[in-house]
């Protein structure tokens, strides 16, 4: 039998539990795959919390990396044996093998591994759109990017350093501030000492920055707004510190003709199109040393529990993955 982590309930890390499944032959269009590694993302707490709301009982996980077993009937672009990888619904990653559908998954090219494919495609499918597509960055803007020691912001930061901007970092422990300037900071605030609001005025000159990359939510929106210049964009991408609460357009956007949004990945990979583009890209960056990949820890999915302890109490500084039991 193989093995794979179901939630039955909304909760904690405790409602993890790894239970042996029956995986089926692939349907038309569908691929079955054995997991060699998979990506731990932030996002999987919010679903296994509840944050993002799913039918339940449920499997977990959207990001993994592995190997075609087998393929089902009409499946044009794979055959058996293939490298893949994968960053999307349907959930259930978590996993020692699945059937996924053929549409999501893109073939890994030589010279990357299965253990940095599975690391790379959602923190850095995510960091493809935001800097090329939901505000394309030029080189010479000056950005800020919340938690520039995670996982996300280690391919973030070096990706907009290659392109030629000036970045400003928080992080949230002295720790954390070697890592950011490693990952391509010009400067980084520890935002549990300083007003970052502050610093990144003082840094700027009192002219803000064109944008802020903000996947910690309700912590920190205010003071990013704040750090914005007239028209500047306020990008919120995530929750880590909770949703953010109803923005009041008046008191927030009108004074400085702020633009706000708030991105997903599914909607920048909507068709196959946008996939093997943003992956192409992603893989180019590595495959040219633009973005190096330093995968922080390994876990083995029997200690899933733990890997979600730590991802939530911020133990986990850049990509961490699962590793199927042998």
């Amino acid at each position: 039998m193989s093995k794979s982590v179901i939630i039955n309930k909304h909760g904690g890390p405790e409602v993890l539990e790894l239970k042996d499944v029956s995986v089926p032959s692939p349907g038309p269009e569908q691929i079955k795959i054995k997991n060699l590694a998979i990506g731990l993302n932030y996002i999987d707490t919010y679903h296994r919390s509840g944050l993002y709301p799913i039918k339940l009982p449920c499997g977990i996980g959207l990001e993994g990396a592995g190997v075609i077993q087998e393929v089902g009937s009409g499946v044009k672009n794979f055959s058996k044996g293939d490298d893949i990888a994968y960053a999307a619904l349907p959930l259930g990653s978590y996993s020692d093998e699945r059937v996924i559908p053929e549409k999501i998954a893109i073939k890994i090219p030589d010279g990357i591994t299965h253990k940095i494919a599975a690391s790379i495609m959602t923190k850095g499918l995510t960091t493809y759109y935001l800097l090329c597509k939901t505000y394309k960055v030029s080189a010479n803007e000056t950005l800020l990017f919340h938690a520039a020691a995670g996982g996300v912001g280690q391919i973030f930061c070096q990706w907009a350093k290659s392109i030629g901007c000036k970045l400003i970092g928080t992080v949230g422990s002295d720790e954390k501030v070697d890592m950011a300037k490693k990952n391509g900071c010009d400067f980084v605030i520890n935002y549990r000492k300083e007003d970052f609001d502050k610093k990144v005025l003082e840094i700027t000159e009192n002219k803000g920055v064109d944008v802020v990359y903000d996947g910690v939510g309700k912590d920190t929106f205010e003071k990013s707004i704040n750090c914005l210049k007239v028209r500047g964009m306020m990008v919120s991408f995530g929750n880590s510190s909770g949703s953010l609460n109803l923005i009041d357009i008046k008191k927030y956007m009108v004074p400085k003709s702020i633009f706000f949004t708030r991105p997903a990945l599914m909607n920048y990979t909507a068709n196959r199109n946008e996939l093997e583009e943003g992956a192409q890209a992603l893989f180019e960056q590595i495959k040219f040393g633009k973005v190096k990949i330093k995968i922080f820890k390994e876990y083995n999915l029997s200690d899933v529990r733990k890997a979600h302890e730590d991802l939530e109490s911020r133990k986990i500084i850049g990509p961490a993955i699962l590793i199927p039991n042998e």
